[in-house]
């Protein structure tokens, strides 16, 4: 369904990707690990069209889209959700949800659906998102991904900076959405929930790809563990 090859990015002279690849098939959990600062927010961003790679190339769904604008991705069928969340505050979280409504087909995801998928927000649907906790903007922010009706989903960071019963619920739901059949590309630094969620993983560090691998080989591997991801 995606894949990205030898990709380089740049944040002006910046050079903070050197040529990054991989490879997410249809109804697989990817994830993507590294420390804080490795290069995984900006491996999402290049995909999205955020911050469009200089050389290499993009190709979701067999079409090369790089650097295409972020809306035409998600007409084309991907979902974002960033690590800073980016809700709209002075909107309510029905109103969040509702502007970003896109490619509803019967049985697809609406704002009911989304309620029945998070219940805690259908009890705040009239509450502005500026005055929400960090749990449930990261709800909103999944929640208003979904509403686009995606058929790959790029998670950037869901669990970072959240109580451990807040990640303990969303790694429960991204579970549900994987059996679903939702595609997924996960970017975290949470080892244990990324690896319990994924079928397979790629390990960055400082802008380049260390090491990919099935989750049960990359769990198994404690001198990548420990040179990489510091556990």
């Amino acid at each position: 369904m995606l894949e990205v090859s030898e990709i380089h990015t740049y944040y002006g002279l910046s050079h903070i990707l050197f040529g990054v690849s991989l490879e997410v098939s249809r109804g697989e959990c990817v994830c993507l690990l590294g420390r804080n600062g490795a290069g995984k927010s900006t491996t999402m961003r290049s995909i999205m069209g955020l911050t469009p790679p200089k050389r290499g190339y993009v190709r979701f769904q067999g079409v090369t889209c790089t650097g295409e604008k972020p809306y035409l991705l998600v007409r084309r069928g991907m979902g974002y959700v960033p690590d800073d969340r980016r809700v709209f505050a002075d909107l309510t979280v029905g109103e969040n949800l509702e502007i970003s409504a896109r490619n509803f087909t019967e049985g697809g995801w609406d704002k009911e659906r989304v309620y029945a998928f998070f219940p805690a927000l259908e009890k705040i649907d009239h509450r502005r998102a500026g005055f929400l906790s960090g749990g449930e903007q990261q709800m909103l922010t999944i929640g208003r991904a979904l509403m686009t009706n995606p058929e790959l989903l790029l998670l950037d960071e869901p669990t970072e900076g959240l109580a451990p019963l807040i990640v303990q619920m969303l790694e429960e739901q991204i579970h549900a959405l994987k059996k679903s059949g939702l595609t997924v590309l996960l970017a975290e630094q949470n080892l244990s929930v990324a690896l319990r969620l994924s079928d397979r993983g790629y390990v960055i560090d400082n802008g380049v790809i260390r090491y990919h691998g099935s989750a049960e080989e990359l769990q198994k591997n404690e001198a990548v563990r420990r040179k990489y991801l510091c556990v």
